[in-house]
């Protein structure tokens, strides 16, 4: 019999045996790339993240602001 184990038919680790700085280092990447916004977002900020520039009018994006306020 073989008593040697191939790592590639290995059990993957338990999320609690990652190594702590590889959490803190993906907690800090998501705290600068994410999109999710603690409070009420800028309007404005959320339009032009997600529509390319120039798809609105001024007031076409001013008129979506006042929505997204109300």
């Amino acid at each position: 019999m073989n008593a040697e184990i191939n790592p590639m038919y290995g059990r993957p680790l338990h999320p609690s045996r990652v190594d702590g700085d590889a959490i803190h280092a993906l907690a800090l990447w998501l705290k600068e790339n994410s999109t999710r916004h603690v409070g009420q977002p800028d309007p404005r900020s959320v339009l032009s993240e997600r529509y390319p520039q120039g798809l609105f009018s001024e007031d076409e994006v001013h008129a979506l602001c006042e929505l997204m306020r109300n």
